[in-house]
């Protein structure tokens, strides 16, 4: 027999509350109500853990919670009551085909460049006209695998808070600070402000090894476009523009590869120098 709940379960997956919780999936609703959605269990619990502030809502069905309690402390340790729902509910909030039970709704919290740069740096992912939603939340995990002080994104970088994005940070968009909708040349000043390099991460650049040493100093990478990577206006704003080598026959190396290595070498190099 399963386990009889008290509170009552949400069943219409075409109620109004529903149907606001689904919207969020689309740009325009994030952006007119300053919310998103964080689906799954583990995206969850980083949501919980590190910015439960920022949690307004959270929806489960029965098993879900059943099976991860930890969330359910989570969420009563954050003063809030989970939501309970079917199934089908689930299912029409949620952007992912199997959001495995969990989707929170939170709130948008977003860092300025201006905090970013002030905090004194020593490592930062700079995305400018980063399209893919996966791509950029594998920079952003990638960011917070190596210790990265911030990710900024210009305003022409994929929205931070699309699903896919969320998902594929696999909670790391809460662990460090994300400046959104920026202008790069702002950012550039804000780096070079505070004595922070930016190093272009473009196939026409320099080798990326006889200027390794450069990057045990404070660094913003900053990365460009799958497709065309960046333009001559960004590559001029930079201080320098490095290439990773292919030793072997591939063509090229996905973006978020790409930055990973860069991230990584940087944080090595850093870490090195103590």
């Amino acid at each position: 027999m399963p386990r009889p709940y008290t509170e009552s379960v949400l069943e219409n997956p075409r109620s109004p509350r529903v149907r606001a919780v689904a919207k969020l999936t689309k740009r325009s609703a994030r952006q007119e109500t300053g919310l998103f959605l964080v689906e799954g269990p583990q995206a969850a619990r980083e949501v919980l853990a590190f910015r439960a502030d920022t949690v307004l809502e959270v929806f489960a069905t029965p098993t879900a919670m059943e099976r991860h309690s930890d969330v359910r402390d989570a969420v009563r340790d954050a003063g809030l009551d989970v939501v309970f729902t079917a199934e089908p509910v689930l299912d029409a909030m949620a952007d992912t085909v199997t959001p495995q039970g969990i989707v929170v709704v939170a709130k948008q919290s977003p860092t300025s460049v201006r905090d970013v740069f002030a905090a004194s740096p020593r490592l930062v992912a700079i995305c400018e006209e980063v399209r893919d939603p996966g791509n950029l939340g594998t920079i952003i995990r990638a960011a917070d695998a190596t210790g990265a002080d911030a990710v900024v994104l210009t305003g022409r970088t994929v929205d931070l808070y699309n699903p896919k994005v969320v998902r594929a940070s696999t909670g790391s968009l809460f662990h460090l600070p994300v400046a959104i909708g920026v202008d790069l040349a702002t950012a550039v000043d804000r780096a070079h402000a505070a004595g922070v390099r930016v190093v272009a991460a473009d196939v026409g650049g320099e080798d990326f090894l006889a200027s390794r040493a450069l990057l045990a100093e404070p660094t913003a990478w900053l990365f460009g476009n799958e497709a065309r990577g960046l333009e001559d206006e960004a590559l001029r704003l930079a201080d320098l523009s490095l290439r990773l080598p292919i030793y072997g026959r591939a063509e090229s190396l996905n973006l978020a590869t790409a930055a990973s290595v860069c991230l990584y070498e940087t944080a090595f190099a850093q870490r090195a120098a103590g």
